[in-house]
């Protein structure tokens, strides 16, 4: 690694401590020119296989994931650690239930119930193009039962 400001590499780490469940924050400054910046260790692990409603086989990817849900979130009081933890949870229950496949269903499903959490509102898009909703009636009934 190297310092951001002036590349040296000759860094101290001078605090470590645990950031949540899967991630270690080390704070580190250069020994050059004495800037301090902070650094995020997680570990790395593979997920499942993708399996899309037309059998292809896709890498998961989170941005594609955070994407989706960002535009779900878009204009709601919903902060950006609030998604990136919702996406830390996805990925969580798809390492713990999915070793080499999960089909894209099941993340789906995933999302709408961490959405639902969330934000009504974002839940509610999420669910109106993830189950393509065809008509008003479908809309209504989905907002019926969230009440």
């Amino acid at each position: 690694m190297k310092c951001f400001k002036c590349g040296s590499e000759r860094l101290s780490v001078i605090d470590s401590r645990s950031d949540g469940d899967d991630a270690i924050r080390r704070r580190r400054v250069c020994q050059d020119c004495e800037f301090r910046f902070t650094t995020y260790e997680k570990i790395e692990l593979t997920l499942p296989m993708v399996v899309k409603k037309d059998l292809r086989r896709e890498v998961f990817d989170r941005d594609k994931l955070k994407s989706g849900i960002l535009i779900a979130c878009r204009k709601r009081p919903v902060s950006a650690e609030d998604i990136d933890q919702m996406i830390d949870r996805v990925e969580n229950a798809l390492y713990a239930n999915f070793s080499k496949e999960v089909p894209s269903a099941e993340i789906g499903n995933i999302v709408m119930h961490e959405l639902k959490k969330l934000d009504k509102v974002a839940y509610i898009r999420f669910v109106s193009v993830y189950r393509e909703f065809s008509g008003i009636n479908e809309f209504a009934n989905e907002l019926n039962e969230l009440e």
